[in-house]
């Protein structure tokens, strides 16, 4: 056999690997329309570094799709399949050459035995660094009254690898809640677990103590956490929670606290340092969160209502109390920023972002547990001028909710129930240099469409993470299991 036939058969053959038992676009329709893709990437902006973007077609039917992807500044790639599963490394390879610039995607898809390759669209490489390893998130099914299965993770953004930092079926009947980072900061966090076995876990430059749940003195349990950023102080609410259902209305569920007060834990010395100004009798301060210079912080705060029955007329304000790391104590003036008698709406879960510009939070209609509002929204203060808007390119009509920043106040995640009105998926998007965000793209999968369709879980307050954090799960289910625990006072 001449050397030009075994080289003929030689690309024969790879060509059988490359595309398995699908086939290659032949006799195609073209078609002057955007392709229909699931999950919708048409027209977004990623960070170099992310995953690669998979994605199928929405229409269920389509038996094939053949995907070319083509850099402005050079690089092609190309996926056949089911759907369109990109090489990792060659998809890392062609982000990178093509930082600043564009990819253009091609699409051709196979229905019923014909082809269609639809108009061409881009996705936008950003300039500005994500500078993250990854992100934790606790994963949670939509139950109200028994815990089921739920746990702590983190996931590699530059691949699909996902890791359980602590799961409950370690810890059998107990609650995990709210794995809480210092800025991203893996050496750094905090975390409750609630049930017979109750405790607030706090780690810090490699040691972990376990706390215990409630202290006498508050009345109830420590809850939403964040950190100072010298790491010796974290603020937290403490909350009496209830819950309430609906018979009817879009909205099925109603959390609320028949009480609720902000106070400042000192980790060194294991106090609780309460202060009138954030625990008034007739207030609920609630969500605090600590400027990224740790002078001020923020939190918000209703004049308490009648439970249950005028719970939708509760709504709260974003207020701030300066803080002294030194002393520990804080100020003697509370600043309004944002009232609620004026807006008429809810503030909800205030996160500044880490260089000083702005702060995201969510609004709402009444309350502060906003992901079962469907009306829910993001929305952004400007530090500098005190103009407040919503974030337009990032909200739907469900909800929006659980934001956090990356630590070069970029790129921000948070969780939507735009896909189906029901679970709660992570999203990303990057503020330009006049702080407009980019169209959100959905957390990548290997299988996207695959993979959210099967998960019947919710993703619950994500936070990005510098760097995997190492956590021995066995051990640490062995420590909240025990007698273990750290008093406060």
């Amino acid at each position: 056999m001449s050397s030009s036939k075994l080289f003929t058969l030689y690309l024969s053959f790879l060509t059988l690997l490359l595309v398995g038992c699908h086939s290659l676009p032949n006799d195609v329709t073209e078609k002057d329309q955007l392709p229909q893709i699931w999950p919708d990437y048409v027209g977004v902006t990623i960070p170099v570094g992310i995953a690669p973007l998979n994605f199928s077609m929405a229409d269920d039917v389509v038996t094939t799709i053949d995907v070319e992807v083509r850099g402005s500044k050079g690089g092609l790639l190309h996926a056949n399949g089911d759907y369109a599963d990109f090489d990792i490394d060659e998809w890392h390879r062609l982000l990178e050459a093509n930082k600043g610039g564009q990819l253009t995607l091609t699409v051709c898809a196979e229905k019923n035995g014909q082809w269609t390759r639809y108009r061409s669209f881009q996705m936008m490489v950003s300039t500005e660094p994500l500078d993250e390893w990854g992100i934790t998130y606790r994963r949670i099914p939509p139950s109200y009254e028994i815990y089921s299965k739920m746990g702590l993770y983190q996931r590699c953004l530059s691949t699909f690898d996902e890791t359980p930092l602590i799961e409950n079926t370690q810890i059998p009947d107990q609650c995990i809640n709210c794995h809480t980072p210092n800025r991203t900061n893996p050496d750094q966090f905090v975390y409750h677990v609630r049930g017979s076995h109750g405790a607030t876990v706090i780690g810090r430059d490699g040691k972990t103590e376990i706390l215990v749940a409630s202290n006498d003195s508050l009345g109830g349990s420590m809850v939403y956490p964040y950190w100072h950023p010298d790491g010796r102080y974290c603020a937290f609410s403490t909350n009496k929670t209830s819950q309430m259902f609906h018979a009817s209305g879009a909205k099925r569920i109603e959390v609320y606290d028949n009480s609720s007060d902000v106070f400042v834990y000192d980790t060194e010395t294991h106090t609780i340092l309460k202060d009138t100004l954030t625990m008034k009798l007739l207030w609920a301060e609630n969500t605090p969160a600590f400027s990224p210079d740790g002078r001020w912080l923020y939190y918000t705060t209703a004049k308490r209502q009648f439970y249950p029955t005028d719970y939708d007329k509760e709504c709260y304000s974003l207020c701030r109390v300066a803080f002294d790391a030194h002393t520990g104590r804080l100020g003697e003036q509370v600043d309004t920023l944002i009232n609620t008698t004026v807006t008429g709406k809810s503030v909800t879960w205030p996160r500044p972002s880490y260089d000083g510009r702005h702060i995201m939070y969510t609004q709402t209609d009444f309350g502060y547990f906003s992901v079962w509002h469907p009306e829910a929204d993001l929305w952004l203060l400007d530090l500098k001028n005190g103009e407040t808007r919503p974030m337009d390119t990032v909200n739907s009509p469900q909800t929006e909710s659980l934001h956090n920043w990356s630590t070069g106040s970029r790129w921000f995640l948070f969780t939507s129930r735009r896909d189906d009105g029901l679970y709660t998926r992570i999203y990303f998007s990057c503020l330009d240099e006049n702080g407009k965000a980019t169209k959100p793209f959905l957390l990548p999968q290997r299988n996207p469409k695959q993979y959210y369709r099967r998960l019947l879980y919710s993703y619950n307050t994500p936070d990005f993470a510098s760097r995997p954090l190492d956590l021995d799960s066995r051990d640490m289910s062995r420590r909240i299991e025990s007698e273990e625990r750290v008093s406060t006072k």
